[in-house]
């Protein structure tokens, strides 16, 4: 089992920048994918980004070119850089695990608010 915790997040002004950090409980080379999807009110949960497994990466089109993914391996944590953050980017943003037997765990949660 992976237990993802979650640590930053908060409110910021737009224009601001965030840094999100998610701690895996094994290593990251046991892993398949590590990533962060966020939730906004009445609307589904979206895919940000995420870092496959060698380290391609992905990313919505709405964050390309402000956000940032990125692994440190030694520490078993993915990073997730906001810059240029906007009011449309506020949303409870959740890391996503997802192991080599394809099963899928979810942090807690954490709350990113954009004041315009």
């Amino acid at each position: 089992q992976v237990l993802p915790v979650e640590s930053g997040g908060g409110l910021v002004q737009a224009g601001g920048s965030l840094r999100l950090s998610c701690a895996a409980s094994r290593s990251i080379f046991s892993i398949h994918a590590m990533g962060w999807y966020r939730q906004a009110p009445g609307k589904q949960r979206e895919l940000v980004a995420n870092i496959i497994r060698g380290g391609s990466t992905n990313y919505a089109s709405s964050v390309k070119g402000r956000f940032t993914i990125s692994a440190d391996n030694a520490k078993n944590t993915v990073y997730l850089q906001m810059n240029s953050l906007k009011p449309e980017d506020t949303a409870v943003y959740y890391c996503n695990v997802v192991d080599m037997g394809a099963r899928d765990y979810w942090g807690q949660g954490t709350q990113v608010t954009v004041s315009s």
